[in-house]
């Protein structure tokens, strides 16, 4: 490696810490995806044990431990709270703009890893996932990792490199499934079989490369499930797979959605790298192309990209994160057509700048208007037929003041982007963009998501973060993990026995978290026997059942 490369490679490491590390533990966890896997990582602490994923101190069969393992020890070493929670996606963000310069340079040189990687960082929801505490940045990671060894197995690495590319996929592969399941292989053997149709069949291996890969893989993606049969744990893997079915099947996960839902999601969330893209989802685009190692890259990306859209557009679960895979081969396809616009083989047209600056409008828009939200929401009121959305809207919020100026960034460097790059397609140019996507998003994460807090779960973390240390009862009416990590629950506290703690003798406390709509809290009244309201504060309501006193004889 010459002194030029390792200082490009320093500077990503340098430039990733800076964009994912500052504000991991400025907000608190969201409900439900956040706060689940912190709180199994929680209570895979306090028991001790590694080996079952739990919450509630139940086995909690919806995910392998890979991700909460990764969140266990950043919470040992930091201690349990939101920073430990997020730090494993912040690492992987950086480990992933490393990864992509090095894989990008070796399939098209330099300037193409670095457009790649530039590309990643300033897309809306890529930067995003790598300041959250969900599970799928290391699962996509993996994937594409995945893919990408076998990859260089079947179109480029040949000879004695055959079989460590074979261990380097099934490693990858492997990961994948111990982090999120078997979904990691079912990617992978669609992405592979479709490339298998598209080159006709002429794909040479060797028998000692699928026994490898099939040995590397049973060992790092089945060793967990193994270990849960022989403990005794069958019942774990069979809910577990059962699950993964019901998600394809139903609308599980309570999410739902739209046939072209994840079209959608991509085409704002990746903005602007997935404007960027456009140019290439053309026939022909790879003619003339001399770089056949670029031009084999470009084929698999575009195959995975297309096989994660579609998949996740049949099952009937509807959840952003599905197609979040996509990111990758979307990106990389950015990267190609922007290179090709600085080469000249691909133009720049005006309904691509239009598409961009209107984007970039929209969000700039939405930011100044958030800011502004607490002026006008009075004349809102009587649009709004939810009471739930009523009440929460009644929250306070409080801006700095200059935040506006994040939605007008962002579209000023849009504009003047499109105009500059339209006349001259440079390197340099494209910086602009990426400087206004990656100071509204940045800032937009430290300055406004806080404050959109107040106006959803703020009241209800609060209340669960005054009952730390009190031996008690928490049960909200509708479902929610919050209240399990932020209240510290212990072992002793965990019964969810909703009969018992709404109307039986209960021999503690118990607290009941409501939503602010009358309907609901008509619900939680119907149920709950001795009930005392507390409190109520925007979109929630607190009410609290004690026990009855013992007769002394």
């Amino acid at each position: 490696m010459s002194r030029r490369e390792l200082m490009i490679q320093l500077a990503i490491v340098i430039f990733g810490a800076i964009l994912f590390l500052p504000g991991l533990g400025g907000v608190r966890l969201f409900d439900w995806d956040e706060i689940n896997f912190a709180e199994s990582a929680r209570e895979m602490l306090l028991t001790g044990d590694l080996l079952n994923v739990q919450i509630n101190f139940e086995s909690f069969w919806e995910k392998p431990p890979l991700f909460i393992w990764m969140q266990a020890l950043c919470m040992k070493i930091f201690g349990v709270n939101e920073m430990a929670a997020r730090l494993p996606n912040a690492i992987a963000g950086i480990v992933t703009l490393l990864l992509l310069f090095n894989i990008g340079k070796r399939v098209g040189g330099e300037r193409f890893g670095l457009l790649w990687t530039i590309l990643y960082a300033c897309s809306f929801f890529p930067f995003f996932y790598f300041k959250s505490g969900i599970i799928d940045p290391w699962f996509n990671l993996f994937i594409f990792l995945g893919i990408y060894f076998f990859s260089r197995y079947a179109d480029l690495e040949k000879g004695e490199k055959m079989g460590r590319n074979a261990a380097l996929s099934a490693m990858f592969i492997g990961l994948g499934i111990l982090t999120k399941g078997p979904v990691a292989f079912l990617i992978f053997a669609l992405t592979f079989g479709v490339w298998l149709i598209m080159c006709k069949f002429k794909f040479t291996f060797r028998w000692r490369d699928v026994a490898v890969y099939t040995v590397v893989l049973a060992i790092v993606g089945g060793a967990w499930f193994i270990l849960q049969i022989a403990t005794g744990h069958y019942t774990i893997i069979k809910d577990f797979i059962l699950y993964q079915i019901r998600l394809f099947e139903t609308q599980d996960a309570g999410h739902g959605g739209f046939l072209l839902y994840h079209f959608v999601i991509l085409f704002f969330g990746v903005f602007p790298a997935s404007i960027l893209a456009l140019p290439v989802f053309r026939k022909g685009i790879l003619k003339g192309e001399e770089n056949e190692t670029l031009a084999a890259m470009f084929r698999w990306c575009m195959i995975s990209f297309w096989v994660v859209l579609i998949l996740f557009t049949i099952v009937r679960t509807k959840i952003i994160h599905y197609s979040s895979f996509c990111y990758f081969p979307l990106t990389f396809l950015a990267a190609y057509s922007v290179s090709g616009m600085i080469d000249g083989r691909i133009r720049f047209r005006k309904w691509m700048g239009g598409a961009l600056i209107a984007i970039a409008s929209l969000f700039g828009v939405a930011v100044t208007a958030l800011t502004l939200f607490d002026r006008f929401k009075v004349y809102l009121y009587p649009l709004v037929k939810d009471e739930y959305t009523l009440h929460s809207m009644k929250a306070t919020s409080d801006w700095i003041g200059f935040e506006p100026v994040i939605g007008i960034a962002l579209i000023v460097c849009t504009v003047v982007f499109c105009r500059r790059f339209r006349r001259s397609a440079t390197a340099s140019n494209l910086a602009i963009l990426a400087a206004g996507s990656i100071f509204f998003i940045f800032t937009t994460m430290l300055c406004a998501v806080g404050e959109v807090e107040k106006y959803s779960q703020a009241p209800a973390i609060d209340f669960y973060i005054g009952k730390q240390g009190e031996d008690c009862y928490i049960y909200p009416m509708e479902k929610s993990y919050a209240h399990y990590f932020y209240s510290a629950r212990q072992p002793e506290n965990r019964c969810a026995d909703r009969e018992w703690l709404t109307a039986g003798d209960i021999d503690k406390p118990c607290y009941f978290v409501v939503k602010n709509d009358p309907k609901k809290v008509q619900e939680l009244l119907d149920v709950v026997q001795d009930e005392v309201k507390l409190y109520e504060e925007n979109g929630f309501v607190f009410y609290v059942r004690h026990p009855k006193p013992k007769v002394q004889f």
